[in-house]
């Protein structure tokens, strides 16, 4: 994966995609992200040959702190 680029073109090229378990199994509005990489891809899951978003670790760990708070409003 690039380091300096923040997207993947192609996110399929990634393995190790998975959905939240609050996303449930029939919901069609979900992100994924991708585990063992050494940035965190996140996806939309309607579209698994689309863009990913790449997430440094730390930046992905206060993004789900901000959701978590609700500090994004």
């Amino acid at each position: 994966m690039p380091s300096n680029d923040p997207t993947l073109p192609n996110a399929s090229t990634l393995t190790g995609w998975f959905k939240s378990s609050y996303s449930g199994g029939t919901n069609d509005n979900c992100v994924e992200i991708a585990s063992g990489h050494t940035t965190v891809p996140v996806r939309d899951s309607k579209n698994a040959t689309g863009p990913a978003l790449l997430f440094s670790s730390d930046g992905w760990t206060a993004f789900i702190g901000a959701v978590k708070d609700g500090s994004l409003t």
